[in-house]
């Protein structure tokens, strides 16, 4: 694929960056940089004088943002991390504090078209679905070296699958004559362990197994964890973080991240008054998540399921005395 090839309608585009408050001279992180559409609308609204800083871990969305950095006159950088990193990489970067910063969730439509990455059930390749290529853990080790509950507990923790135990067994099953080797063999081993009745309706039977694998090889609910805690210690105060998502686990996990962080005094609620002192860190700007209209939904069937939850900073917590607030 060639770096011109990598196309991606990026969901939410606007409302993203606008809640944001984008301002000129400001510094803002894209932590999944794919097509480069955030990190394009975040350099026009914050020109002249604005940087924005930007990380993916395919090294491929960061060669097609390179016209992108060619362009910016020094303002774009970018950074190959995951975005578990960004703590350290804007410290690296001495980029920090930052004014926003933005994720935008899950695979984008490259790596999904690009047959021979492995994502897409619709597509006959071998089994490999790593967004770093530098990695080792593939989904082909997954499918033909984790034991039957590894699995059943993968499957149903990652991809809600219901019929989590049955798709395991056949897979050990199938793996006994020969290795899984192809996205192809999966998809008839998945199909055929999905009840009749339960294939006939719904969407396609190996969507939940790929999602769970996907999650699984690239640690992405692990990633997002550590990746909001490191974008919440580099913003200033003021400072806001945006996140769109596309699958409820992601979602749970920044909603409870940013009530966690938007909560006050926590005393047991039989004391008269407070003794925790505890404030709150945050507001939580979104009480419900934006979502996209109907114009956005049929121009891009992607956009349905996206959520986009924002977060405004209110102070540092008692171990965020190294960011350094301007």
């Amino acid at each position: 694929m060639t770096a011109l090839a990598f196309h991606h309608q990026t969901v939410l585009l606007d409302a993203t960056v606008a809640a944001l408050l984008p301002r000129d001279g400001g510094r803002y992180v894209d932590g999944t940089l794919g097509g480069g559409g955030h990190a394009a609308l975040l350099l026009a609204a914050s020109g002249p004088n604005g940087r924005v800083l930007a990380i993916d871990q395919d090294p491929q969305a960061l060669a097609n943002a390179s016209h992108l950095q060619q362009a910016s006159a020094g303002r774009l950088l970018l950074v190959k991390s995951n975005f578990r990193e960004i703590r350290r990489v804007c410290q690296e970067q001495e980029f920090i504090p930052v004014d926003g910063v933005v994720f935008d969730l899950g695979v984008s439509s490259p790596q999904f078209d690009q047959a021979d990455r492995g994502f897409s059930y619709r597509f006959d390749a071998r089994l490999d679905m790593r967004m770093d290529p530098e990695r080792s853990l593939t989904a082909a080790v997954i499918v033909n070296e984790w034991s039957e509950e590894q699995l059943t507990r993968a499957l149903f923790q990652y991809g809600e699958e219901r019929y989590s135990r049955r798709i395991a067994r056949a897979i050990i099953k199938a793996r006994v004559n020969k290795p899984i080797e192809t996205t192809g063999e999966l998809v008839d081993i998945v199909t055929g362990a999905i009840p009749a009745a339960a294939r006939r309706t719904g969407p396609h039977p190996a969507r939940r197994t790929f999602q769970a694998l996907r999650i699984e090889v690239n640690d992405e609910l692990g990633a997002l964890a550590e990746g909001l805690e490191g974008a919440f210690a580099t913003l200033r105060i003021g400072g806001r973080m945006a996140v769109i998502t596309f699958h409820s686990l992601e979602d749970r996990i920044v909603k409870q991240t940013y009530q966690s962080y938007a909560q006050g005094c926590i005393c047991p609620p039989d004391f008269p008054v407070c003794r925790c002192h505890r404030l709150p860190q945050a507001q939580i700007v979104t009480r419900k998540p934006l979502v996209a209209d109907e114009a956005e939904v049929t121009a891009n069937p992607r956009a349905r399921s996206a959520k986009l939850r924002v977060l405004q900073k209110l102070r540092n917590s008692p171990y965020e005395s190294d960011v350094e607030q301007t």
